[in-house]
């Protein structure tokens, strides 16, 4: 473990799960900091609900961890910008050195340590400078480096389907706005992964369509355009459809975009919703198991959203999807931070819909994509 302290590559070192019950603190996590231009190692240490930390020189990393970590964690994680490296310790004190080629490549940056994305700073979408995200040396601008985490976040999350991809693939992307979601992705299909993309971007506001377009003329991004369309309402593509994107669009809006999958036979999903009010302003306490948390209107307005979410998911397997529910970025850079990411595997059934329609029945609340498909 000093070994591993000693390398100039450390990016995380992340202890926990302690070995004896008596340890001062819970989890430890120390990482490389810049602080007035010199380089040092900062340890975060977590005791209940309080965190301290502690400033290390370089040269003192691996004495400071085998005295705090070695042989007290029964998990210590060393991630490297190229490798993981994690120690297990037994109640015993055997240690059991695992290594692994890191799943991203990571680079170190001073006081923002980050892991190095798909897309990179350094390297802009070109469109993301207009839409203010980069400057035009490639700099994230101040600000928009939650936004440049969420939209990496997702095309990580693209990769991980598409990544080896051939042939055509059609995407529709539903409430784009000011489309740095959909810029990105056609950017990665297109020029990092070389496929033959064609992606249309659904919004209803005519001059956010009008400036994207012209947007997408000025890179000369042929096969991208964008339509003013209200996706519950209006008449929407019935070409052959690949993926569908919803980010963030509002409240019902994510259930009519994923309506449109369904009935269209769309193989992929990937929707992160947004802004859920139908469930919370219809639900009402029934006299059941969940009416506790339908006493106080922040816990309620959580609780709907927890179960719009569940409702869809339940509703995509019914219609023969697979579906994962999974964190889209970290709560702190965003509260949307649940993902529905669907896969088309099989037929459809209606295991769930009996006890979805228990409960709204019971609660006499209504969620629009299961009223949509099952009517």
């Amino acid at each position: 473990m000093k070994e591993a302290a000693q390398t100039n590559d450390i990016v995380k070192i992340s202890a926990s799960n302690p070995v004896r019950t008596d340890c001062e603190f819970s989890r430890i996590v120390v990482r490389p900091v810049s602080i007035k231009g010199k380089a040092c190692f900062q340890a975060e240490m977590f005791k209940g609900a309080q965190a301290f930390h502690q400033n290390i020189p370089p040269e003192e990393l691996s004495d400071w961890i085998a005295s705090y970590v070695q042989g007290v964690y029964k998990q210590t994680l060393f991630v490297m910008t190229d490798r993981e490296v994690t120690y297990l310790t037994s109640s015993k004190g055997k240690v059991t050195r695992l290594e692994k080629p890191a799943a991203h490549e990571a680079v170190r940056d001073g006081n923002d340590r980050q892991k190095k994305y798909i897309l990179n700073v350094g390297k802009p979408v070109p469109a993301l400078a207009d839409l203010g995200v980069f400057t035009q040396d490639g700099k994230v601008v101040a600000g928009m480096y939650d936004k440049f985490k969420q939209i990496n976040r997702f095309v990580e999350i693209l990769d991980d389907v598409f990544k080896s991809h051939t042939g055509k693939l059609t995407v529709l992307d539903f409430g784009c706005s000011k489309s740095y979601l959909t810029f990105v992705v056609y950017y990665y299909l297109t020029e990092l992964r070389h496929i033959d993309a064609q992606i249309i971007g659904y919004d209803v506001k005519k001059d956010v369509v009008a400036n994207c377009n012209a947007l997408a003329a000025k890179y000369g991004y042929r096969n991208l355009r964008f339509e003013a369309a209200d996706v519950s309402k209006d008449k929407l593509s019935d070409e052959h459809i690949d993926a569908v994107i919803s980010l963030h669009a509002c409240d019902t809006a994510t259930d009519y975009a994923l309506h449109y999958a369904v009935r269209h036979n769309v193989k992929y999903i990937f929707s992160v919703p947004c802004c859920q009010h139908e469930v919370n302003n219809s639900i009402s306490a029934g006299q059941g198991d969940l009416d506790v948390l339908l006493r106080y209107g922040i816990v309620k307005e959580r609780v709907s959203a927890l179960l719009t979410d569940a409702i869809r998911a339940m509703t995509l397997e019914d219609e023969g999807y697979k579906v994962d529910v999974m964190e889209f970025v970290d709560l702190a850079h965003s509260p949307k931070n649940i993902m529905l990411r669907c896969v088309k595997t099989g037929k459809t059934s209606r295991k769930n819909a009996a006890a979805i329609r228990s409960l709204l029945e019971k609660y006499g609340f209504h969620q629009t994509l299961f009223e949509l498909l099952n009517k």
